[in-house]
């Protein structure tokens, strides 16, 4: 049977993933992989664990140093700021963090090769990709073919959300069973919980919600701290 190893962030989109690859693999045919990257909303790391202990899913926390060292972005530099917009010199956003999906699905491979498997999970969307070059299907497509000629191996790299919106990742999370793990998901790039609910990132969340007409577990769970979502 074919096995599957996720990039789990701890966020909305990878853990719709995880639910997305279990529901596709099967119970006991998936692992995650998370990153601990430097990056300023670190209290994903633990969203990460609690989701993957949720699931059952045996989860591998790689460390990776090098962008925080590089910093120049408002997710792992010091001191800058998130910023709505995009920069006028290089039309990005000033959270993006270059090469990190292509470093990520890298190790990924990488990992999953040293377990046998010949599946990768990632939450890239091309629709509402927030301004990442990195998160379109071309750029995607391009490094599944370096993986696989680069390693011998008939790595593949699925991305089950490229082409839906926020409001369908949600109602494909609802139809997966996965609304009450995004109680423990985090968006924010502000690392805060309650989020921010002003960044680019919870912004396009509370959208993504709205426009499925359904209620945000992760803003009930803090609106009703003692009546855990279901």
């Amino acid at each position: 049977m074919s096995q599957a190893l996720v990039v789990l962030s701890g966020g909305q989109d990878s853990t719709t993933c995880l639910y997305w690859a279990l529901d596709h693999f099967g119970a006991g045919q998936v692992e995650a992989v998370t990153f601990d990257y430097g990056q300023r909303h670190r209290i994903e790391l633990d969203c990460a664990a609690r989701i993957a202990a949720q699931a059952g899913t045996p989860q591998t926390v790689l460390p990776i140093n090098t962008f925080a060292v590089l910093g120049g972005n408002a997710l792992t530099g010091r001191g800058i700021a998130v910023q709505a917009g995009v920069d006028a010199q290089t039309r990005l956003p000033n959270t993006f963090v270059p090469g990190r999906n292509l470093i990520f699905l890298t190790f990924a491979a990488a990992l999953a090769y040293q377990r046998g498997f010949r599946n990768v999970v990632t939450g890239v969307t091309q629709t509402d990709y927030s301004g990442y070059p990195d998160c379109r299907q071309a750029a995607i497509q391009a490094l599944e073919q370096t993986l696989r000629l680069g390693m011998e191996y008939a790595i593949t790299i699925h991305t089950p959300l490229m082409f839906k919106s926020k409001a369908d990742t949600v109602r494909l999370a609802r139809v997966l069973g996965a609304l009450p793990a995004l109680a423990d998901t985090h968006t924010c790039y502000n690392g805060v919980q309650p989020p921010c609910g002003e960044c680019p990132a919870c912004r396009l969340r509370a959208q993504g919600f709205a426009e499925a007409g359904i209620t945000d577990p992760l803003i009930e769970r803090f609106q009703h701290p003692a009546a855990p979502y279901s």
